[in-house]
């Protein structure tokens, strides 16, 4: 259970580090599910998954459409997708996050971020977890 806090509040930010996330895992033989809060950011985050950096491939696949890629996007992590690794980017609890090996939060500086990881942190204590906090400078994972 670890949580990234970064310096800044850009949610483009975010999701690049959680990209940056998403390949270093990827590099070590995971297989992950970046959890969004909706279909809007599942868009962006798949968007971004491509272009993040020059010359890296990362497959990957939003659940709707998903046929066996090592990273899923999408809003909810069920039975069918088993991931050692969940990253989570939404601002509630994952339903299923204790069936991962791994969970890791992406938090900024946004108000909205900042409270909704708070809780979350709370929540995972609450259930037996002891998170792990890394705050990040501009360089990233």
């Amino acid at each position: 259970m670890d949580f990234y806090i970064l310096p800044g509040d850009s949610d483009r930010e975010r999701a690049l580090f959680a990209c940056r996330l998403a390949e270093k895992a990827y590099q070590q033989g995971h297989r992950l599910f970046l959890r969004v809060a909706d279909a809007a950011e599942a868009s962006r985050l798949d968007e971004l998954l491509w272009t993040f950096r020059q010359g890296s491939f990362l497959p990957h696949a939003r659940m709707e459409a998903a046929d066996g890629e090592p990273i899923l996007i999408g809003t909810e992590a069920g039975e069918q997708t088993p991931r050692d690794v969940l990253v989570n980017l939404a601002q509630n609890l994952p339903a299923h996050w204790s069936e991962h090996e791994r969970v890791a939060e992406v938090v900024n500086q946004s108000p909205e971020v900042l409270q909704g990881s708070r809780a979350r942190f709370r929540a995972y204590r609450e259930h037996g977890s002891e998170p792990h906090t890394h705050r990040m400078d501009q360089r990233g994972a």
